[in-house]
């Protein structure tokens, strides 16, 4: 993490009637890190109001996450017409009145005696950083046609690479703002990935914005009922908390690839032409005759469509698997409009599961789009109520945390989500975000993540992170990058 130059030792819970714990008097200046990220201070904030929530308990969604790093996420803003103290005041009052609306992200997890893990809502509270990069601008971040600047960006966050689990003794969340030389500021969140899915993180992001802006926000849902009461547990011996299941040192190289509206509407055009003769046109007529075929149950979508496409083309540039290899796209999907009847979309938690389509390396290298896109429709267009409390019952009857990783280097893992509100409703009182970008957490070979693009048009940006030679490859495949374009942020 990036260097201290004042801090304060984690306390524990108090009375909420105090809630910005005070600076301790700062230490001598350091030299900087080399990321050029320096932190000044480090505030312990903890909600305004005294939390009447109690224990939530992990659910059969939560738990599988507690072998995952904290999730980190944040937006860079555009100078504010505030003097930076001013901002930190402002941001600090304000979440501690968001930790008061969402008590769970100021508690601590506990472990009953039935080995039960419960969210204690105590109001421990959280730590907020405020950084400082005066040698550092925006143009630094957000570098055309270039990786990104890894070891700039690990610093914008707190807590990096900590492991959920570790709920027990540390901070649900924790919070950092850093200002550039150029104005430019940047506020990063880390949250607990047994306590939030990216639909409860994006909630509380907007919830804080809405605050410090001085408008009310969405209230959550903390009902732990949607599938029914569960008896399963994860048993840690000792206290012993999971290892995330991927090796964090593996060598990666991370882009992030815009995809604007005009190439995903040519995507999704592809996708969905009818073939026009031949054997193919016979199979597809027969596919759409049968009610029973989930493609039927309606067009491609255009996430569906970029997704088939990076699928072929990883898989291309993935030159060291066999013809017969298995190759999995698995993709992350919200369950709360899924189940039946719906979970509440302000429900705060995890509501997700990982759906899975595979094929062998040959069959994509013998297909085209509309069939890779067809093979992630029908899997997702069969990924219903029975499918999601199937999944569910098959964990409770044999407990695990998720395997996050690519063991076999055949797996892609979409996460995120274009249609997550990064933009939308982040406005803290100066601005729009400019951009989004997020940490070192649960990155792997093939791990990507999916974010709206800034304009709102329905252009996407993908962030993608692969081995250096498969990175390399997928730079020099035509197809791809005939799809792929400079962001309108750095135009």
């Amino acid at each position: 993490m990036a260097q201290m130059i004042s801090t304060m030792p984690m306390l524990d819970a108090a009375p909420a009637s105090s809630a910005i714990m005070p600076k301790l008097p700062a230490a001598a200046c350091l030299d900087a890190p080399p990321s050029g990220i320096t932190v000044v201070s480090r505030q312990h904030v903890r909600p305004d109001a005294a939390s009447a929530v109690g224990d939530l308990t992990l659910s059969v969604s939560d738990l599988p996450m507690l072998s995952c790093h904290y999730i980190q996420k944040g937006l860079f803003f555009p100078a504010p017409d505030l003097p930076m103290s001013s901002v930190v005041s402002l941001l600090l009052s304000s979440l501690s009145r968001a930790l008061a609306v969402v008590p769970a992200l100021a508690g601590r997890f506990v472990t009953l005696p039935d080995d039960r893990i419960v969210i204690r809502c105590n109001d421990a509270g959280v730590d907020f950083l405020h950084a400082v990069a005066p040698g550092l601008s925006l143009d630094d971040f957000l570098v055309p046609d270039a990786d990104v600047p890894t070891k700039h960006t690990k610093d914008l966050f707190p807590m990096d690479r900590t492991v959920s689990y570790e709920g027990h003794r540390r901070p649900l969340t924790s919070f950092q703002v850093t200002a550039l030389g150029d104005g430019t500021v940047f506020i990063g969140i880390v949250a607990n990935h047994a306590v939030v899915d990216g639909t409860s993180f994006w909630q509380f992001f907007n919830t804080w914005a809405a605050i410090c802006r001085g408008e009310s926000p969405k209230l959550p849902d903390f009902r732990r009922s949607f599938f029914g009461e569960s008896t399963a547990v994860l048993r840690f011996p000792g206290g012993v908390g999971p290892s995330v299941t991927f090796d964090v040192d593996a060598p990666l190289r991370e882009r992030v690839f815009h995809f604007s509206a005009d190439a995903i509407r040519e995507l999704k055009a592809i996708a969905n032409r009818r073939p026009s003769g031949g054997q193919d046109a016979e199979v597809y007529g027969k596919m759409a005759q049968d009610p029973k075929n989930p493609q039927v149950r309606g067009e491609i979508s255009s996430f569906q469509s970029l997704c088939a496409q990076i699928w072929l083309s990883v898989t291309r540039a993935r030159k060291r698997l066999a013809p017969d290899a298995t190759t999995t796209f698995r993709m992350a999907v919200n369950c709360r409009h899924r189940l039946q009847p719906p979970i509440s979309p302000v429900y705060f938690g995890n509501a997700i599961q990982s759906a899975a389509t595979m094929a062998t390396v040959s069959e994509l290298a013998r297909s085209d789009l509309r069939w890779a896109a067809g093979k992630l429709n029908a899997t997702l267009a069969a990924y219903g109520d029975g499918t999601i409390r199937r999944a569910a019952a098959a964990w409770q009857a044999a407990p695990r945390c998720f395997p996050l990783g690519n063991p076999d280097g055949s797996v892609i893992t979409m996460g995120s989500s274009n249609r997550f509100p990064m933009y939308v409703g982040n406005d803290f009182g100066w601005g729009r975000p400019l951009a989004v970008r997020s940490g070192r957490a649960n990155k792997f070979d093939g791990k990507m993540s999916a974010f709206p693009g800034r304009a709102g048009d329905g252009s996407v940006d993908i962030e993608v992170c692969l081995p250096p030679e498969t990175m390399a490859a997928l730079l020099h495949d035509a197809e791809f990058m005939h799809y792929v374009s400079c962001p309108s942020h750095l135009l």
